[in-house]
């Protein structure tokens, strides 16, 4: 049980890290201000850092991570590019983001509790991932 909840819950942070990634790369180039830009950047570099250390633990468990849900990132990038479309804003890009992090905290926050058996490392993982996103939320509201 401790080793499943484990590998569960370590795979579905690579997912949400994965998510995170591919949500910046689909928006940094349309990014108008610089400090805005290397936020991102800088954000961007952490969730890799994370990532590759929890890609470490999960090859310790002979497991490949996971990546997200193809119907959740395709409705992503759909809602991505239709309101980039509309309003092609720093602003914009912003209020995105912001609701990747807010889903991103939700879900995590929701697999901590659903994988309670993992052992303490995995939930140190999601844990820091939550502390991650919680930062980016409140380091963008100035660009809102």
């Amino acid at each position: 049980m401790i080793e499943h909840d484990t590998i569960e819950l370590l795979r579905e942070c690579d997912a949400g890290i994965r998510m995170g990634i591919s949500a910046i790369d689909e928006v940094k180039d349309h990014v108008k201000s610089a400090e805005f830009g290397k936020m991102l950047d800088d954000y961007q570099r952490e969730y890799a850092q994370l990532q590759n250390e929890i890609q470490g633990v999960l090859h310790s468990y002979h497991d490949e991570g996971k990546d997200p849900n193809p119907m959740a990132k395709g409705m992503a990038k759909l809602k991505t590019d239709f309101t980039m479309a509309m309003n092609d804003t720093d602003q914009t890009i912003a209020d995105l983001i912001t609701d990747g992090c807010n889903m991103g905290i939700k879900s995590l926050n929701k697999y901590l509790n659903q994988y309670g058996g993992a052992d303490g490392r995995a939930k140190d993982f999601a844990k820091r991932l939550i502390e991650l996103q919680d930062r980016q939320l409140k380091e963008i509201r100035k660009f809102l």
